[in-house]
């Protein structure tokens, strides 16, 4: 679920599941209203995600993946997500993301989504993606923003072949984030990269976005329909996924 309040005229928008801050339906789609919101008040200037408590957000609901009833039902998901994914990815006004905690799966592409990425330097907290570990690959937008996000082909192999989990100053080497401050400083760091990035005249940083990032999105929304990713789906009805995806749950609950 998402909490949202209003800052100095930035969105903060909190995710707030439980301990771990995972992703269910509901909070995509509260995501998405977020950057809606963003889009059309001119008022707004911008978007910090973040989470509360230890995690930013351990990525996607295990149980929701669990309970999918068939390949269908995974496929319907996947098409709305990969939608609110781009919306996300193509947000008008400055994005940033500010890891208060441990982040992975879900919690690090939608980090790779945003235009900037911050984490808390809690010597404790780790980020990555381990995916490749428990038999899930990425969807194809998921991918393409994970490479856009990690800059060079090689980063992409290391982040997600490895399937590491890295403290902060070892994911500022990898280019997984762009700055580690204190815990405290977090979301005025957040705010102040919004603010100095579209407080300017006439709010260029606009334009220079979509110029950045359009062609981009618009290959992805083209594979998207021209592809057979909707195959890749069996992958949550694999037993030995189910299982693993079972075990890593129950350590979450713990």
């Amino acid at each position: 679920m998402i909490k949202e309040r209003i800052e100095d005229n930035i969105l903060i928008a909190v995710l707030t599941d439980g301990k771990t801050n995972s992703i269910d339906f509901e909070t995509l789609k509260q995501i998405d209203a977020c950057v809606e919101k963003v889009n059309n008040d001119d008022n707004i200037k911008g978007l910090v995600l973040t989470g509360e408590g230890k995690f930013f957000s351990s990525g996607f609901n295990l149980p929701m993946f669990l309970g999918f009833k068939d390949v269908d039902e995974a496929v319907d998901f996947f098409n709305q997500e990969e939608e609110m994914l781009v919306n996300y990815f193509m947000c008008k006004k400055p994005v940033v993301c500010a890891m208060n905690g441990h982040s992975a799966a879900a919690g690090m592409i939608f980090a790779m989504a945003s235009d900037y990425r911050i984490v808390s330097d809690h010597p404790k907290i780790k980020l990555g993606m381990s995916e490749i570990k428990i038999g899930l690959p990425l969807t194809l937008a998921q991918s393409q923003i994970m490479r856009f996000g990690l800059d060079t082909d090689k980063k992409f192999r290391d982040i997600m072949y490895f399937g590491e989990m890295y403290g902060p100053e070892k994911s500022k080497e990898l280019g997984l984030v762009d700055e580690v401050v204190a815990a405290d400083e977090l979301l005025n760091r957040a705010k102040a990269i919004v603010s100095l990035w579209i407080d300017t005249p006439n709010r260029p940083f606009i334009r220079m976005k979509e110029v950045l990032k359009k062609e981009f999105a618009e290959k992805i929304q083209k594979r998207l329909k021209e592809e057979n990713w909707q195959e890749g789906m069996t992958c949550f009805f694999e037993k030995d996924v189910r299982d693993i995806l079972s075990f890593v749950q129950a350590g979450l609950d713990r």
